[in-house]
């Protein structure tokens, strides 16, 4: 973790490793010239109007108020060289007047595209501290830089820098997280008449002797452990603990085993039930367009983002990409789908489903009723969960191509900045242009299918929307089929992320089973029956997500009521998922109903094994069978910190919980005064993958469940989602409405 120590301490932090050290590695050398300003200012330079004056021996800047972005102020000096693979420590002494400013120190490159190698930001004090970071250079450039941004404050304040060093050759540091006490458990809650497992790490081979313990530290059971050998997802030698025949209620229980102490947690129903609400609470403070008011979120209030008050563009008129087409759309609203400003059909198609399908389905739509949430449309008679969800709807249906224009009917894939931008910045300041990218046909197929489903939903509360929801999914059905290769480019990431897909046959048995569903037709029923999913094994190591959107239809072909021909078959096909996800639980130590191929977790490995449970649930709302109920209530115990990392990975939940994920308004982090993310949001999980440099250099060599780290700056492993938390709280939701 990033923190600023006493004066005159040193902050180490360890940023990207991606391969063996080069032969240039073997001395240590300095990069940077005159890092000590002894020679005067030269060659160092600094943004307009802030011109860098001498003060005992030191390089210092007025820093001007009224800026946006950090580097709208910086200091910083070019032409650094940088040897792919070589490791680098990049320090210096700074101070700033009056405490608490941000300086975002980088070493990236000096033109454009300006790509940062490395970042990180220490709130700077008065007394000035002396911070020193270690990464590894990913490029081999003679065009790199190192600087200070420091702009974005909207009052003038003073910087000083010193002892600037930039040396490679240095070893890279080796990172060890800690994860506490080695019995590992759900921090948060069991369910009094539900399973209840731990994991005990130990070198031991042989059984232990465990004790669970009530809040006053009386033994109210006992047993002994099941050794299990190594854990292929985490290494660890492993034993489990059942303590299930416990039925007892209350907080503050705790397991012991092997001189060791868990963690505490409850055996109750009521966390599950907050749950349920918290995770979708998420949604209104992701909202685009719209103020976030203080009264409904503490803490998390902000202006409207993204409608076109200065220094923002907006969305209300946003122009394609040059040379994409010839008009501006309004885009105003939906949601920011994760830590950055984006908005992407795509990822809102599926976001969508899960919400409205987790009403759908619910047993106790009661507890989504009107005024559970805290919006702004509480009180309007409608259950909140809808209003939230047709929140994006409405920006999904405003990202049709218009009546008379080419491609009429189908879908723009996103609409994001023209580059990317830093962090911390919130909605409302964002000065980048906003552009709308070209359809794709999987665009236009998640909003045929998500519309098509609203619009049965919809119809006892809004028959007028629902008519206009229905008519837009036949309308881009019917675009789709005619354009069925239209594919967004893995190559259109710049400001915002590509969502390439081109593989769309499971976009298209969606829709057309959610058409068939609401309208009951004999063409969709027909386009289902002759797709070649609709008999596919389609339950992979992860059941769905945004760009595997076929069990969405399949699950709502077997549970909403119809009369499709061989319907018999399509619901036994979920039994058989969920037999083969509770196969995996049962083996895995953990209790994962997860395990990718070769051991490689996915990014968001935590919204995948949510998405699996969602088809346990499935068999056990067609069968009644207590394993599959059980097993989904088990399936929670990872994300509350029965893992090996021993940690809660959804905000505000155990002991131990994430807080740090990447977000560029939820930046407590980098920025004090803003908040973390607010309770119940989960964080990305596990990826062996590892793609952005802060987690190369913390978790290069990894195995599995340790491919995360808690950090502002991990956006591969720590991001959050709108997909991911509509994955939680349909699984919440779930258990709640057991209890």
């Amino acid at each position: 973790m990033i923190r600023a120590l006493g004066a005159a301490a040193l902050l180490t932090v360890t940023l990207t490793a991606v391969g063996p050290a080069s032969a240039a590695a073997a001395d240590e050398v300095e990069q940077v010239v005159n890092g000590g300003f002894t020679s005067g200012t030269d060659p160092w330079w600094s943004t307009a109007g802030m011109p860098i004056t001498l003060r005992d021996g030191k390089a210092c800047v007025d820093v001007p108020g009224g800026t946006t972005n950090r580097w709208d102020a910086s200091v910083g000096q070019n032409d650094i060289d940088l040897i792919a693979g070589e490791s680098y420590r990049y320090s210096f002494t700074a101070s700033g007047d009056p405490d608490g400013h941000i300086a975002r120190a980088i070493v990236g490159l000096s033109v454009a595209p300006y790509d940062t190698y490395f970042e990180a930001s220490p709130a700077l004090t008065v007394a000035g501290d002396t911070y020193s970071f270690t990464f590894t250079a990913n490029v081999t450039t003679t065009q790199a830089q190192v600087a200070l941004q420091v702009g974005g404050s909207p009052t003038a304040w003073g910087l000083c820098l010193d002892d600037v060093s930039l040396v490679g050759g240095v070893p890279p540091e080796v990172y060890v997280p800690d994860t506490g006490p080695r019995v590992r458990v759900n921090q948060v809650a069991y369910l009094p008449r539900g399973p209840k497992k731990a994991t005990l790490v130990t070198a031991a081979t042989t059984r232990l002797g465990w004790q669970l313990r009530n809040a006053a530290g009386a033994t109210v059971a006992r047993g002994h452990t099941v050794p299990r050998g190594v854990d292929v997802s985490s290494g660890q030698n492993v034993q489990s603990i059942d303590f299930g025949g416990y039925r007892g209620r209350g907080t503050g229980y705790t397991l012991v085993a092997d001189g060791e102490t868990s963690r505490p947690f409850d055996i109750d129903a009521a966390a599950y039930e907050r749950l349920r609400l918290d995770a979708l609470k998420f949604y209104y403070p992701q909202r685009s367009g719209i103020e976030i008011r203080d009264d409904l979120r503490p803490g998390y209030a902000r202006p409207a983002g993204h409608v076109g008050v200065a220094p923002n563009l907006g969305d209300v008129a946003v122009p394609c990409q040059p040379g994409v087409c010839d008009y501006t759309l309004n885009v105003a609203g939906g949601w920011y789908d994760a830590g950055d400003h984006g908005k992407y059909v795509v990822n809102g198609g599926i976001s969508t489903w899960e919400l409205l399908n987790q009403f759908e389905r619910t047993t106790e739509p009661g507890r989504l009723r009107d005024g559970t949430l805290a919006i702004p449309e509480s009180g309007n008679r409608v259950p909140d969960i809808l209003d939230e969800a047709r929140w994006e709807l409405e920006f999904m249906l405003s990202m049709r191509v218009p009546a008379g224009k080419p491609l009429a009917g189908m879908v723009h894939h996103k609409i994001h900045d023209a580059n990317w931008t830093g962090l911390p910045l919130l909605p409302h300041l964002d000065p980048q242009q906003r552009e709308l990218h070209p359809v794709s046909t999987a665009a236009t197929l998640n909003l045929a299918a998500t519309a098509a489903q609203a619009a049965r939903i919809y119809k006892r509360y809004d028959p007028a929307f629902a008519k206009r929801a229905l008519a837009a999914a036949r309308t881009a059905y019917t675009a789709a089929l005619a354009e069925p290769a239209r594919y967004a480019l893995e190559s259109d990431g710049t400001g915002g992320g590509a969502y390439n897909d081109s593989k769309v046959d499971d976009d298209f048995y969606w829709a057309a089973a959610e058409l068939y569903l609401t309208t009951g037709e004999k063409r969709y029923a027909d386009a289902v029956l002759a797709s070649p999913v609709h008999t596919a094994d389609i339950f992979g190591p992860g059941a769905f997500d945004w760009a595997n959107t076929a069990a969405a239809g399949r699950l709502d072909l077997a549970l909403v009521p119809n009369r499709l021909p061989g319907r018999a078959a399509v619901r036994a096909s979920i039994v058989r998922g969920a037999e083969k996800y509770l196969s995996v639980q049962a083996g895995h130590p953990y209790g994962v109903a997860y395990a990718p191929a070769n051991n490689m977790w996915d990014w968001g490995s935590n919204s995948l094994l949510l998405n699996n449970l969602v088809v346990v649930a499935g068999a056990y709302e067609l069968t009644g069978r207590d394993r599959y109920r059980d097993g989904v209530i088990e399936g929670m115990d990872y994300l509350f910190g029965r893992n090996a990392l021993n940690q809660s990975y959804v905000t505000g939940y155990g002991e131990v919980s994430s807080q740090n994920q990447h977000s560029r308004w939820y930046s407590h982090q980098l920025e004090p005064a803003l908040p973390n993310p607010p309770v119940g949001s989960l964080a990305g999980g596990a990826n062996s993958s590892i793609q952005d440099p802060y987690a190369q250099s913390k978790l290069t060599g990894c195995v599995g469940q340790f491919c995360y780290i808690d950090d502002i700056q991990s956006w591969s492993t720590n991001e959050l989602t709108i997909n991911w938390n509509s994955a939680l709280s349909w699984v919440a939701s779930f258990v709640a409405d057991q209890t």
